[in-house]
């Protein structure tokens, strides 16, 4: 199955902590056939520092709810705190979109709520797949403008690993 997970950080090292949890997703069995460039982005909620952006296309045969424990393993061992909602934090690991599917069940939501609201996720998956389509049938481009405002360039996919 084809997912897409958003990874956002905005304190410490950004651009180490992007790297250190696409390592650990390859390390813990996910197949990570893409890495999107990084983009600096304003952040969303209470003053805080801006944020480093950037999204990655698994292959896995987990199930949606499966996936999301291992990103919250995987956040919680590169130093995760939990703090105020759309506050700060080290590192931040979304599923975004599952294998082309919806799904609601056990706190899982699939594509996540905000996705098609949020620049910052939008412009690295559709570097990614710039032909990718919401379960709906809706093209994901619809949702972007282009060169959105708060969305900077900063580095080159090979700077994930």
């Amino acid at each position: 199955m084809k997912v897409y997970v958003g990874l956002g950080s905005n304190l410490g090292d950004r651009l180490e902590n992007l790297k250190r949890a696409v390592a650990s997703m390859r390390s813990r069995g996910l197949n990570v056939l893409a890495t999107s460039s990084v983009y600096e982005t304003d952040p969303v909620g209470p003053p805080q520092p801006d944020f480093l952006n950037a999204a990655v296309e698994i292959e896995s045969d987990l199930e949606a709810g499966e996936i999301v424990a291992l990103l919250k393993e995987i956040e919680a061992a590169n130093g995760r705190q939990e703090t105020e909602r759309w506050g700060p934090r080290e590192i931040d690991l979304d599923l975004l979109l599952f294998d082309g599917r919806v799904v609601s069940e056990g706190g899982v939501t699939v594509p996540h709520p905000e996705l098609t609201n949020r620049p910052f996720v939008l412009v690295p998956v559709l570097e990614l797949d710039p032909d990718l389509e919401l379960p709906s049938g809706e093209p994901l481009e619809a949702f972007c403008e282009n060169n959105p405002e708060g969305v900077k360039f900063f580095s080159d996919p090979a700077s994930l690993g």
